[in-house]
């Protein structure tokens, strides 16, 4: 490899010296290279703690870290620099924001894990990274309990001031994100571009989220979402939050690596029990059987928390919830029939109840639009927690 890149203090010579004054640049560039190589990364970033000396160290300077042919070939080309200041443009032009390890906004609780990202490229409000938040993650195909859990506690992490950390996948992240944004905050972390939202259907949703809160990534503006991306997502998800909170799970789950990164991260485990013949529950039971806090409700979240975020988001046992919407008796009565974990289709509704179908859809109508319960497709309706 060396022999490859005898060159390399020649083509330095060539970068003038004001251009490695420009450190946004450099960070870019070097993130371009290693953002798929954290070891790597690591290892470089301990050994040149300022992004400029890697464009200025000779081949032999980077002996022992385990630099491969192909990385010193992209890592020792004088274009790579030019390559990370046209990204870092890109970006800006986009109205996205870039968080280096130089800025003061970069997030503290990313910078103290062992491999926080080079870069981070936020959409929406920056400053909402360094809020005290809560992850949650979960199966990508919940039931309908699950997808009630983790709304009724995103919306009551986001009531009281925390920010919900997911990553914006389909079901249980999606839903936490939903139910963050009824009273408060989220954070959405991708395991793609911010070029390439994914999933594409939940660009709405990314749009939202942004708003008030934020939608980052650590991977160049056009990177597709490919498989090995999410593992290395989820270590942001986990450094972002005090705690990760896991909602369905199987016991091979991408949610339990999320787990075990929280864990090597100091972050506080937790998981919401479930059936014990689901496939689905079996990732959270043995969570729960590992040593996971076990979560039924908010007081068993707010329990876990801090003496000081307790303090600051005056968090008590005590339900603080706005008062409920004021129903009609018509409307208590459907409602009562309504479960929040599972799924009740209306022809059921029509024998259990002295309502017509057109009653019926009426009287859901307006329990949807109070927030009540939610409507899933095949006219299946389910009792929000």
């Amino acid at each position: 490899m060396l022999n490859r890149c005898q060159n390399r203090m020649d083509l330095v010579y060539k970068i003038e010296e004001s251009a490695l004054d420009d450190r946004r640049a450099c960070w870019t560039g070097l993130n371009l290279v290693l953002v798929d190589k954290r070891k790597l990364a690591t290892k470089i970033m301990a050994r040149f703690p300022n992004p400029a000396e890697v464009f200025r160290a000779a081949p032999e300077d980077f002996a022992g870290l385990g630099l491969g042919a192909d990385k010193a070939r992209e890592l020792f080309t004088p274009e790579l620099l030019e390559r990370g200041r046209r990204e870092v443009l890109d970006a800006e032009k986009k109205g996205f924001v870039l968080l280096t390890q130089d800025d003061e906004a970069y997030p503290d609780s990313l910078r103290e894990t062992f491999d926080p990202p080079l870069v981070l490229y936020c959409m929406g409000r920056p400053e909402v990274l360094s809020e005290p938040s809560l992850a949650m993650v979960g199966a990508r195909k919940p039931t309908p309990y699950g997808r009630a859990m983790a709304e009724s506690l995103a919306r009551e992490a986001g009531a009281r001031g925390l920010v919900v950390v997911s990553g914006m996948a389909f079901g249980i992240d999606t839903q936490s994100h939903w139910g963050a944004l009824d009273a408060g905050r989220t954070v959405a972390v991708l395991g793609s571009g911010l070029d390439v939202l994914y999933p594409s259907s939940n660009r709405q949703l990314a749009r939202r989220i942004a708003e008030s809160g934020a939608v980052i990534s650590e991977f160049p503006l056009k990177s597709q979402p490919l498989g090995f991306h999410f593992p290395l997502r989820n270590r942001i998800i986990s450094g972002l939050s005090l705690a990760v909170i896991v909602i369905e799970a199987t016991l091979h789950s991408g949610s339990l690596i999320t787990a075990r990164l929280a864990l090597e991260q100091n972050r506080d485990v937790m998981a919401v029990p479930g059936n014990a013949t689901s496939a689905l529950s079996a990732g959270t039971n043995w969570l729960i059987q590992s040593g996971a806090k076990l979560v039924g409700r908010w007081a068993d979240v707010a329990d876990e928390l801090p003496d000081y975020i307790k303090t600051r988001l005056a968090v008590t046992a005590e339900d603080s919830r706005p008062a409920l919407p004021a129903l009609t008796p018509d409307e208590a009565a459907v409602l009562e029939r309504l479960k929040p974990d599972e799924l009740t289709v209306i022809d059921d509704l029509v024998e259990a109840t002295d309502y017509s179908v057109s009653e019926l859809l009426s009287i859901l109508l307006g329990l949807e639009l109070k927030g009540m319960i939610r409507q899933s497709p095949g006219k299946k309706f389910q009792r929000r927690l």
